[in-house]
């Protein structure tokens, strides 16, 4: 299967600044090694020791978050889009500011 995968600005330094990049699989995982075959180093970023996504990324698979479904194991369909998102951590400055106080 032929898949479109969003790389995040954090990794497109793996894809030599592609924001997308085709990869081939019939679950995630066949997508990863897929990618890793093409952009060495880059399985590594998302997923731990175990082969399971790293705790703070993200995987969809169009709009869903593969955690919710079978997580690497997801069956992949062709033309499909799955985007890598790097979890977003911190505080609001917000509440910093004169008028959220």
């Amino acid at each position: 299967m032929s898949v479109t995968v969003r790389v995040p600005t954090i990794l497109r330094s793996y894809t030599a600044g592609a924001a997308e990049v085709t990869a081939s699989g019939a679950t995630v995982v066949e997508v990863l090694e897929s990618l890793e075959g093409r952009f060495p180093g880059i399985r590594d970023r998302i997923t731990d020791e175990d082969g399971e996504i790293r705790r703070f990324v993200n995987v969809y698979l169009g709009d869903e978050d593969i955690r919710f479904a079978e997580g690497v194991r997801t069956a992949v369909t062709q033309g499909a889009v799955m985007s890598v998102i790097p979890a977003v951590a911190g505080g609001s400055e917000a509440a910093q500011l004169p008028c959220c106080r």
